[in-house]
């Protein structure tokens, strides 16, 4: 009996310095152990997110609180006037359109005779179309007047033309060249249609403020 309890003793002995010997291995690595001495820790805050436009805003709109961009202003000739070509009407082989002359300027403008008007070929050249002051069955040639057009005033004429053979050889015209006076410039309107490309002679009222049937 006395021999067992010395060779238990002696196996428990070794057991545990076994144990103490491994304790290393049972520890989970570096605790207990001084952790590596480093600078301090810094907090890094985040960059805040660029903020995001409105579905309004646009990148010509002005800074808050200065004043709205001014609206573009339509051309203007350094004459200070514009022709424009109405729409042209047709009657029984007659065609005719209204002439709309406007001060676009900001002065008064001395209107006083009859519109400079010319009929072009295909290639701009000027054809041999006459042109006449005087009446047709669109419209009274009361002569003309001198009047001091304001900025923003209107004047009108009335051209006709016929489209038969009543005058002689008919002409076909690709285009009106139309002018406020012979000494103005003068705006191109293209002509559409075979039917009132075909012209004789040309006739032309005065410029006044309205025209008369």
């Amino acid at each position: 009996m006395r021999v067992r309890k010395t060779i238990l003793a002696a196996v428990l002995a070794v057991t545990a310095l076994s144990l103490s010997g491994c304790a290393g291995f049972l520890v989970p690595a570096g605790e207990g152990e001084p952790g590596p001495t480093g600078s301090p820790a810094t907090t890094t805050r985040p960059t805040p997110p660029a903020a995001v436009p409105d579905e309004g805003d646009t990148a010509d709109a002005p800074a808050q609180g200065a004043p709205d961009p001014v609206a573009p202003v339509g051309d203007c000739p350094a004459s200070g006037v514009t022709v424009d070509m109405g729409e042209v009407q047709t009657a029984m082989f007659h065609r005719a359109v209204v002439l709309t002359l406007t001060n676009c300027g900001k002065k008064p403008y001395r209107v006083h005779g009859y519109p400079s008007v010319r009929a072009l070929g295909e290639d701009g050249e000027r054809l041999a179309v006459p042109v006449n002051a005087g009446a047709s069955m669109f419209g009274n040639d009361e002569g003309p007047e001198e009047i001091m057009l304001k900025p923003g005033g209107t004047v009108r004429s009335t051209l006709a033309w016929v489209s038969t053979q009543e005058g002689g050889d008919l002409i076909e015209g690709d285009a009106l060249a139309i002018a406020a006076a012979p000494d103005a410039g003068a705006r191109v309107f293209p002509l559409e249609g075979h039917d009132l490309r075909l012209m004789d002679e040309l006739n032309t009222t005065a410029w006044r403020t309205s025209t008369t049937g």
